[in-house]
């Protein structure tokens, strides 16, 4: 590959890590994930997680696990041990222990005490109404607070009392002293520290304090000396801000670089809606394999390698776009085509019974697991005279005769790893219903064996009666009919598609998933792939689709 070749396959990220380190600016490579702990990281999570830790592992660097817990009022160690739990599972390992921002909260106040020393932060008395009112619009200049010239000795006083939780919550913040006339609304002497009086999940009440996110976030990069800040597209407008506080503190110069988040299509990916769909009930909770939350995909069956290949695939970009959610759905399927073992089930099963087969007959056939993978072998299939096919296999009086390969009067198939068999007769019941199909089958065309000379069109799956295992199949689909869900006037709720789940209570599958376990994978033929889910039971297996063999919402 020649040098330009190599460049133009780097992304604009590489390409300037590749410069700084080329250049003598950097030395390593130290990246971050900053997840806040009040929610599920969900797919667009997902793509920062790829890119930072890919980035360490590419260039032989470090990335450092953050959580941004300067909100005690939505945190919860539970958010934690989840978000911990699926950078695990995506293959990925922090840098030493996971850090937290309240791990600086001492040194980052020491930091506000060194900006008010140097004139650069106040205390204001003003309400978060005057302040949003004082702050006008990008094109008028702000109004400047009446409390912004305080004496350096009056803010440290006050800011004393602040932390000693001598004011109520409300009642004043800390500024910074930046430029109340700066286009860029985020210059306008941003809040640095705001009073709650609430109990942190791992400070307790130390605290009644607390940093905002731009205050926080750019230090406790400098005190991690991250060299590469990595954010979406909606923190460029607070990057000067980062800069600002950096160059007055004279501390570590780390850097934020933006790039596109990932919008994915028949998705929504905030968190004031994801909880919303949980706390009314529209899903199961935040593992429901509909939502697009980590713990979501893994419980409907994708994979680790699925995941970090579609980030691979979409790409890092400096502008937004929405990517189509069939990319995703390829990723799964190219994984699965090459991990799942093939099986048979049947989701809407109708009895064949071959007339011509002895009662108490069972044959061990022989079927291939996988095409994909031949060290995946083989296993046992047993045959015996009465077995299951799909209803919609049969069909009495087809449209298109021609066209029709499967069963029907005086219609030949072939049972995959079996027999060919011809539909001799069926039995309807009472309400008009197909209940019973009658073949024979031709012992000369044995799978393998076939020295007959037939030439049939059809093949169908099939499953024993008489060995067959009962299961539950829960079919997903997209919890959304809508594709760009960022454009939609109307509440999200009503892009709910009302076919995003189907129940199948009375599967039939074949005799080798009798010992199936959670999280066991399979690609059930003709069908689509499935994963166990955790809700099976001795008595009874709950399958949940991960997705179809091919994409059913092309347009």
């Amino acid at each position: 590959m020649s040098e330009n070749e190599k460049h133009e396959s780097l992304n604009f990220i590489e390409q300037m890590i590749e410069a700084d380190l080329k250049s003598g600016k950097r030395q390593s490579v130290h990246t971050r994930f900053p997840p806040e702990p009040n929610g599920y990281l969900h797919i667009g999570h997902a793509k920062s997680i790829v890119l930072n830790f890919g980035l360490a592992e590419k260039y032989n660097g470090t990335c450092n696990l953050r959580f941004d817990d300067t909100n005690p009022v939505k945190e919860k160690t539970e958010y934690v041990d989840s978000i911990k739990s699926n950078i695990e599972w995506l293959g990925y390992k922090w840098s030493g222990e996971a850090r937290y921002a309240s791990d600086y909260f001492d040194k980052l106040y020491d930091f506000a005490v060194a900006l008010i020393k140097k004139g650069f932060a106040y205390v204001d008395d003003q309400s978060a109404e005057q302040i949003s009112a004082g702050r006008t619009n990008p094109s008028t200049p702000g109004i400047e607070s009446p409390f912004r010239n305080r004496s350096v000795e009056e803010n440290l006083d006050l800011f004393a009392k602040m932390r000693a939780g001598d004011f109520e919550e409300g009642s004043c913040v800390l500024r910074a002293k930046v430029d109340m006339s700066s286009p860029n609304m985020h210059m306008r002497d941003p809040i640095m520290y705001r009073i709650r009086k609430t109990h942190h999940h791992r400070t307790g009440d130390k605290w009644c304090i607390y940093p905002n996110y731009d205050f926080a976030h750019g230090q406790s990069d400098s005190i991690e000396e991250i060299t590469y800040s990595l954010c979406t597209l909606e923190f460029r407008d607070h990057r000067p801000l980062y800069e600002w506080f950096i160059e007055k503190l004279e501390i570590f110069p780390s850097e934020q670089t933006e790039f596109a988040r990932l919008n994915l299509g028949y998705t929504v990916v905030s968190k004031r809606k994801l909880l919303q769909l949980v706390e009314e009930g529209h899903v199961t909770g935040w593992d429901d394999p509909r939502m697009p939350t980590l713990s979501g995909y893994r419980r409907r069956g994708y994979t680790p390698d699925s995941i970090k290949n579609f980030v691979k695939k979409v790409g890092v970009a400096r502008r937004d776009g929405i990517t189509d959610i069939a990319l995703l759905e390829h990723s799964i399927r190219e994984d699965l085509n090459k991990k799942a073992n093939r099986v048979f089930g049947i989701q809407n099963p109708l009895k064949v019974v071959i007339t011509n087969w002895q009662d108490d007959r069972v044959e061990i056939l022989q079927a291939t697991n996988n095409p994909e993978d031949e060290s995946a072998g083989t296993r046992d299939m047993p045959f015996s005279r009465e077995i299951y096919v799909e209803r919609d296999d049969f069909m009495e009086d087809p449209p298109s005769p021609r066209k029709w390969f499967r069963l029907g009067p005086d219609r030949e198939v072939r049972l995959k790893y079996a027999y060919i068999v011809k539909c001799t007769g069926f039995k309807k019941g009472d309400d008009g219903e197909i209940e019973e199909i009658y073949c024979e089958y031709d012992p000369e065309t044995k799978s393998g064996q076939d020295a007959s000379g037939k030439k049939v069109k059809g093949t169908l799956g099939w499953v024993s009666v008489e060995h067959a295992v009962d299961a539950e199949i829960r079919l997903y689909d997209r919890l959304f009919k809508t594709e760009n869900l960022n454009t939609i006037e109307d509440d999200f709720l009503n892009h709910l598609n009302p076919d995003s789940l189907e129940v199948i209570k009375s599967a039939k599958l074949e005799a080798s998933l009798a010992s199936a376990q959670p999280g066991d994978q399979f690609q059930f033929e003709r069908q689509g792939y499935f994963i166990v889910d955790q809700d099976s039971t001795d008595e009874k297996l709950v399958f949940n689709r991960t997705v179809t063999l091919r994409d059913s919402w092309s347009k």
